[in-house]
């Protein structure tokens, strides 16, 4: 009887660790969470919201336009940033009167929370193996628009924002 019961422990012990190092794994290789710490991308992420990301997402296919993606800042890479993908490589970007262009074509954003108040910018081309990003709030994002590094390389690109999660501390 006791050898039993130690057999089913061991078991259940066993069930545990292997469940926590998957756990390990998949937040190390796959996904991860990142909370929102400002309002340039309202409202469409909000500020204090946690948005669950995909490492794998460009595994096997390039990032495309319109893509929510989180990077590490190009001016300090200690710090993440989640942007939306606007310019991808080749594209010419430039904003006049307030409105976007991609490639001297106005590009319709129906996700922005207010109008640009941003009267011109570029044109500026956006290199091979890079991206030119932006927030959907426009007036308050800090984005290639004032960075110094105007672009993310894709290689340094950490996942695509695939959900966001309600926050649920009123459970406690």
């Amino acid at each position: 009887m006791t050898k039993r019961i130690i057999k089913e422990i061991f078991s259940w012990v066993i069930l545990f660790v292997i469940a926590f190092v998957v756990a390990i794994l998949i937040d190390r290789f796959v996904i991860f969470k990142v909370e929102v710490p400002s309002g340039s991308m309202e409202n469409t992420i909000m500020t204090g919201d946690k948005v669950v990301t995909f490492r794998l997402s460009y595994l096997f296919k390039d990032p495309k336009r319109g893509d929510i993606v989180v990077f590490p800042f190009p001016d300090n890479e200690d710090v993440d940033y989640i942007k939306r993908i606007i310019g991808v490589p080749g594209d010419k970007i430039e904003i006049i009167g307030g409105s976007l262009y991609i490639n001297d074509q106005l590009y319709e954003e129906d996700y922005l929370y207010e109008p640009m108040d941003e009267e011109d910018f570029g044109p500026i081309t956006v290199p091979e193996e890079s991206y030119f990003m932006m927030g959907d709030n426009r007036n308050t994002s800090r984005d290639s628009r004032s960075w110094k590094i105007k672009f993310v390389e894709e290689k340094k690109i950490k996942g695509k924002a695939i959900f966001k999660y309600p926050d649920f501390t009123w459970l406690n």
